[in-house]
């Protein structure tokens, strides 16, 4: 049975910045009731959702192209929604941006395939049984440790570094060009995915 939702598809709306794809996505998150390792550690309560990735045996966290009519917060939220099945509440704090090659260009040594990725954390609130592409992408929830150990590659990990400083209070760092993109609205507004 399909998703009565559908997943937005073509590039013909996509960002680019200086020959960069633009993307955008989230780790989604949220906290087991008890801390079966009884540490009283907030992040040993901790699980993210992973998802797998087409064509490949490892997990990626939720991310697409972000659009020309939405904000990377919006595009952050979508793509979880399409990709993970998942709604939740966008932390505003972006964990950071990167830049990275597309799966299919890796050994490519031009821009051609690169993109620039803004990362968030999101609070999932809901979790759907059917999702746009839900028979692309399973989803697996995994602890901070585990997540670790599966991403494939160096930026995925940073991403879970400012993750972990989120939620512990620690300073993440800037990123200025970022608020220039994001729509400033009421906490209730952009929080929750718009869909």
């Amino acid at each position: 049975m399909s998703s009565p939702l559908l997943a937005r598809k073509g590039r013909h709306q996509q960002r680019y910045h200086n020959q960069l794809r633009l993307v955008a996505g989230c780790i989604p998150y949220k906290l087991n009731k008890e801390d079966d390792s009884g540490s009283g550690d907030l992040l040993d309560r901790v699980v993210v959702l992973m998802i797998t990735s087409p064509g490949r045996h490892d997990l990626v966290f939720p991310k697409g192209g972000w659009e020309i009519d939405e904000t990377a917060s919006e595009a952050a939220c979508r793509e979880a929604l399409e990709e993970a099945g998942v709604r939740g509440i966008l932390n505003d704090t972006a964990l950071g941006v990167w830049e990275f090659k597309s799966k299919s260009r890796q050994n490519n040594r031009s821009l051609e395939g690169t993109c620039k990725g803004y990362m968030f954390a999101m609070e999932v609130t809901e979790e759907l049984d059917l999702y746009p592409e839900k028979d692309i992408h399973a989803r697996k929830w995994v602890s901070v440790g585990e997540a670790y150990e599966l991403c494939r590659y160096d930026w995925m990990r940073e991403a879970l570094d400012s993750f972990r400083n989120l939620l512990t209070g620690k300073s993440l760092s800037t990123v200025p060009e970022l608020y220039d993109c994001i729509m400033k609205s009421t906490s209730a507004d952009h929080a929750i995915a718009l869909f």
